[in-house]
């Protein structure tokens, strides 16, 4: 029996062959809610109300696209150069410290990016502490008589983003290093390489899909990215759909825009399939030897302490010192007004689209292996797409539709009852969950369907031969063996929505805040000591994340 028809479910009795099922038409309807702002913002570009394209590329689009390459070719660059030495460190070397580094270095993912830009440039600016420090020490007394690399730049943007960042690749390529047969390596020594010859000539070579990837999900990032690029003043595509959806009233201009933004992420997204098809590398049948790290003594191994310091230092020490610094000296404003309420509504919306998004992606999975050839395969990967659009671009595809279809029911609810009932998706937190649905579908997708794939096929076949429906399969087979993969899916999801920020802002309704965007406002105020709680308690929220994902990758 081969593993495809091992997988497929028995259909019910007495229904006709070729006839959709529930479970058929349910995983399409969800592939299609999933799919529906990416082909909005699609048509929305072709057929704009007032087509300023050629203004656009004749204007800002070359400075858009350019400052946008930049920042990848900067990102991709340092980000594989930390992460990739990083695990290649803790993998192979036995250092001070390099227990407790192999997992603090994920500890950046807990950090937004923009949490990052703020700390670094209330850090580095002229009024920050280096800066004063300074020149309390050297006696100068304005900027006019030193020399200090300009903050707000895109070389600043690059390495903040870089720094939060670096982890996908190095916790890929980690995974590799450590996946070969440390026999690999001691050949290599006794023929004569050096450490840098052993790296170049087997380890790289072996963990480049790895690195590729990871490299390509921090690139996807980078594009994506809003409020980073936004502190420190460079204008990419997305700063570019702002500003002419929100500043210019275009949202035609804007769709077009963000088009040339899916084209870059869609060119991204399948380097990283095309490298993760390609990471297939064979051992021998018995059980491989695993790499035997080396001691480093003296300077080296304080060296390569150093060396994975730096990315942790830049990517958590220094924010959580800078906003911890602030949340100490200025205790008030953990009582501040609105604090409160926005850590309500964050966990209200954040929660309510972390359980229908992987309420989905069970029903989707499930619904595909049930109806066999019945639904086309293609809509579970198509449908993780979402992950890669921005969030810009989706607040772009989901409220122009919304809206339509918000007035419309408003004018039939009074049309019917003479009552007005207002704005009932776009002036609620509705449209936030739908945004954050489908951004993050793609995370609950994948550990769902990884779950699935790990239960034996002959559990659900003898339970539907006893009886079970395929509802009581899903209920009492398949869910009490995936809790912990459906409890992990849970809160990836529930701390990347709390992180989320450019969909959020284009979609919250007046009054309305979450952590990120209280965040985001009042730093954009300068105001980092009354925005230091509500940052910490996003950093809070990543890290118990963080902390299931090193456990789980020990």
């Amino acid at each position: 029996m081969t593993q495809q028809n091992s997988q497929r479910m028995p259909r019910k009795a007495g229904r006709r062959p070729g006839m959709p099922d529930l479970w058929s038409l349910g995983a399409a309807g969800i592939g299609l809610v999933v799919l529906a702002p990416l082909l909005s913002v699609l048509w929305i570009a072709f057929h704009p109300t007032e087509n300023i394209w050629p203004h656009l590329m004749a204007t800002v689009m070359p400075r858009y696209m350019a400052a946008t390459a930049q920042l990848m070719l900067g990102v991709g660059v340092l980000t594989a150069l930390a992460g990739t030495g990083a695990a290649w460190l803790v993998v192979m070397y036995r250092f001070p410290g390099s227990r407790y580094l192999d997992h603090a270095l994920l500890f950046p993912l807990a950090v937004p990016a923009y949490v990052g830009a703020y700390a670094l440039v209330d850090f580095l600016d002229y009024s920050g502490a280096l800066q004063v420090s300074l020149r309390a020490v050297t006696g100068w007394r304005t900027a006019a008589d030193y020399w200090f690399p300009a903050i707000r730049s895109p070389a600043a943007a690059i390495v903040v983003l870089s720094a939060a960042l670096y982890p996908y690749v190095y916790l890929l390529a980690r995974a590799a290093f450590r996946e070969q047969p440390g026999g690999s390596y001691e050949v290599a020594r006794a023929l004569g390489a050096g450490p840098w010859g052993v790296f170049f000539r087997v380890g790289l070579p072996l963990a480049r899909p790895a690195i590729a990837a990871g490299v390509a999900l921090a690139l996807m990032e980078t594009v994506a990215d809003y409020g980073t690029v936004a502190h420190f003043g460079v204008q990419t595509l997305t700063t570019g759909i702002f500003s002419t959806w929100l500043t210019a009233g275009n949202a035609g201009g804007a769709a077009q825009i963000a088009g040339v933004a899916l084209v870059v992420i869609v060119l991204l997204l399948s380097l990283e399939r095309v490298s993760r098809r390609n990471a297939r590398f064979h051992g021998s049948a018995r059980q491989a030897r695993p790499v035997s790290p080396q001691v480093l003594r003296g300077w080296r191994g304080w060296l390569a302490t150093g060396l994975c310091l730096i990315p942790f230092g830049m990517g958590f020490v220094l924010p959580v010192a800078v906003m911890g610094g602030h949340a100490l000296r200025h205790p008030e404003s953990w009582l501040a007004p609105g604090l409160l309420a926005a850590l309500g509504n964050t966990l209200m919306v954040g929660g309510t689209a972390a359980v229908l998004t992987v309420a989905a992606a069970l029903f989707l999975v499930y619904g595909l292996r049930m109806a066999g050839r019945g639904v086309p395969r293609w809509i579970l990967p198509v449908t993780a797409l979402g992950y890669a659009a921005p969030g810009a671009v989706l607040a772009l595809g989901l409220l122009i539709p919304l809206a339509a279809l918000d007035h419309r029911l408003a004018d039939a609810v009074l049309a019917l009852s003479g009552w007005d009932p207002g704005l009932m998706l776009t002036g609620t937190s509705a449209a936030i969950v739908l945004a954050y649905v489908v951004r993050f579908f793609g995370i609950a997708q994948g550990a769902v369907d990884a779950a699935f794939g790990r239960v034996s096929p002959n559990l659900p076949l003898a339970a539907r031969a006893l009886g079970r429906s395929a509802g009581g399969v899903l209920r009492e087979v398949y869910l009490p063996m995936m809790r912990g993969s459906v409890a992990t899916a849970l809160l990836v999801v529930f701390v990347d929505c709390v992180k989320e920020l450019p969909a959020t802002l284009l979609l919250r309704p007046f009054n309305f805040n979450t952590l990120a965007t209280r965040v985001h406002e009042l730093a954009s105020l300068e105001r980092l000591g009354d925005a230091a709680p509500a940052a910490l308690l996003v950093m809070g929220v990543g890290l118990a994340a963080v902390a299931l994902m090193a456990r789980t990758h020990r």
